[in-house]
């Protein structure tokens, strides 16, 4: 087993592909095995979807704010500013893991999927991945 620490730059609120980061980050692949990326914090998620067309990400921020809207009078989370307990809530809906299969030294995506950092916090910062090869 290999295991890395990446630590993303930040990133603005939405939906962002990391694909291309995370495999610079974690160096040559093994002919087979998975890697499995577990997101270090709680207003972020990561994902897999549409890496080709880019109103895939707006839609999904659309979506995920419309049924998490913030400044909601039930949230008592709210000293971290009013997108903070929204994004905890996207964030158990998202996940905070993913586990993809690694082929012929390559990830085994689909044509057209990618890897999404959900940035789910106005100003979330830095963002820590902890990357494992099986």
């Amino acid at each position: 087993m290999i295991q890395k620490k990446i630590i993303l730059q930040p990133y603005p609120r939405g939906f962002h592909i990391i694909t291309d980061v995370i495999l610079s980050q974690i160096g040559p692949l093994p002919a087979q095995g998975i890697l499995h990326l577990f997101l270090q914090h709680t207003s972020a998620g990561l994902s897999i979807s549409e890496n080709a067309d880019p109103d895939v990400r707006v839609d999904l921020e659309s979506f995920f704010n419309k049924i998490v809207p913030e400044n909601e009078p039930y949230l008592r989370h709210t000293l971290e500013g009013a997108d903070d307990m929204p994004a905890h809530v996207k964030s158990s809906i998202v996940g905070i893991h993913l586990s993809i299969p690694i082929s012929s030294h390559r990830l085994a995506l689909g044509t057209w999927q990618g890897i999404y950092l959900c940035e789910f916090r106005n100003h979330g910062g830095h963002r820590t991945i902890v990357a494992s090869i099986y």
